[in-house]
């Protein structure tokens, strides 16, 4: 894919990966054609790891936000007070992310999970700054917290999307985007859902992040593999990679206040 097909990835932990690794993994983003990717905070340390790399890279945006597996304690006022410093410390924090709600039987407990994914709303909306969240066996309860809390109104995106078309649906009906990653690459069902979809509703991530469990690093996940998540895209709608770019990443762009980058006048 020739690099001028601006791509975008919505969402990644790059601060995971080792400071002298990042010119390396941004050059083969380049390569792919991805022209921005956002880091999302999963913890107060985290998310300060972010806004730093981001204002050291060009291409990179960071997320504030509380992962809801690191989601142990309650958002008190000084917390919240932390969170909001930091989202305004710097023009690269674009997003609320990541936050949301998680339930496994290993997560946090769910009434600490709600309180803080509805304070990170109340920062959105405050700060009128759009949401990626998170949800693992807890659909339900997601969208029942973005509704009473009106969380559309800043909008955002459902990260690392494997649902089916009625959960598809509803995200897209409380004000969100579906944001695909690599399982579209090798689930039927999930390219089966894609094909429905508007790509008017739709952004590309990698949820990049180290993976030392497979064999070899040049396996593990980097922004660069959201050129493949385009292609694969791009086949299920039987168009080219280049219109599956132009409106992801314009959607991503729009969603983010980013329009400069993929303005071609």
């Amino acid at each position: 894919m020739p690099s001028d097909i601006m791509l975008a990835d919505c969402h990644t932990h790059l601060d995971q990966y080792a400071p002298a690794e990042m010119p390396e993994i941004l050059d083969r983003a380049h390569e792919a054609g991805v022209a921005f990717a956002v880091c999302a905070g999963t913890t107060l340390q985290s998310t300060q790891d972010c806004i730093d790399l981001a204002e050291q890279h060009q291409p990179l945006y960071a997320g504030v936000g509380i992962h809801p597996m690191e989601a142990r304690e309650p958002v008190t006022d000084e917390i919240y007070a932390e969170l909001e410093r930091m989202a305004k410390s710097s023009p690269k924090v674009v997003c609320i992310s990541e936050v949301g709600l998680d339930y496994l039987p290993t997560s946090p407990d769910h009434e600490t999970q709600n309180q803080v994914f509805r304070e990170h709303i109340r920062l959105a909306r405050t700060l009128r700054m759009p949401i990626i969240f998170h949800s693992r066996e807890s659909h339900a309860a997601v969208f029942k917290v973005l509704r009473e809390e009106n969380a559309g109104e800043v909008g955002g995106a459902m990260h690392y999307f494997q649902g089916d078309e009625a959960t598809a649906r509803e995200a897209i009906d409380c004000g969100f985007y579906i944001s695909l990653a690599r399982p579209l690459t090798r689930l039927p069902e999930l390219q089966e859902v894609a094909k429905v979809i508007p790509l008017e509703n739709i952004v590309l991530e990698t949820d990049a992040a180290p993976q030392p469990f497979k064999k070899y690093r040049t396996n593990w996940t980097e922004p660069r593999h959201v050129q493949s998540v385009a292609q694969t895209l791009a086949e299920i709608k039987g168009i080219t990679v280049e219109e599956v770019a132009q409106v992801t990443t314009g959607n991503l762009a729009r969603l983010l206040r980013l329009e400069r980058l993929t303005d071609t006048g």
